[in-house]
């Protein structure tokens, strides 16, 4: 590490500590040469893969859009703010350990879809309504029907939305 204040090459650590949250180090130093003393923080660089955009753009990750996407799926819905950010944290590791450069911005909707479907059904539901483009309320009832499918059928949640269609199907017939 050269020295910021001489330039000198040569430079060694005297003490290094780790942080709280055990995701930086702090290390303290001292050039050899004009014995000036300063500090680095190394942290661990991990490049996420890009993203391709179904118009076949690419852009890179960015956690705040996924955040945004289970804000807005999860809007006024009791989960709690550290589910949100395990879900959140899960995405980002599926995107780390697919191993790939680049990943469809379809297979990052599939992740936050799965994680959805395990924190809460009517933010999963919310998010696959604008996610898969629902264009009237048999697309809502094939989705729940679903998920019906795959959970258990006694979750509160299940029996909230089974209610919906089956006043949305009154209505109509």
């Amino acid at each position: 590490m050269h020295c910021p204040f001489c330039q000198h090459a040569d430079t060694r650590v005297i003490d290094s500590r780790v942080s709280e949250d055990g995701a930086t180090i702090r290390r303290r130093r001292e050039c050899e040469a004009c014995s000036e003393r300063f500090s680095t923080l190394e942290t661990i660089e991990l490049k996420l893969p890009a993203i391709i955009k179904s118009d076949g753009s690419r852009e890179i990750f960015e956690i705040r859009k996924v955040r945004a996407g289970f804000d807005r799926a999860l809007q006024k819905r009791p989960v709690a703010e550290e589910k949100i950010e395990a879900a959140v944290r899960a995405v980002v590791h599926q995107l780390r350990i697919c191993g790939e450069r680049e990943v469809p911005s379809i297979r990052v909707g599939e992740f936050v879809m799965n994680e959805l479907r395990k924190l809460d059904h009517v933010g999963y539901v919310r998010f696959a309504s604008v996610y898969r483009s629902f264009e009237d309320v048999a697309d809502f009832r094939e989705e729940i029907e679903k998920l019906e499918r795959d959970l258990p059928a006694s979750t509160d949640q299940l029996q909230l939305l089974g209610g919906v269609i089956a006043l949305t199907k009154k209505k109509k017939g």
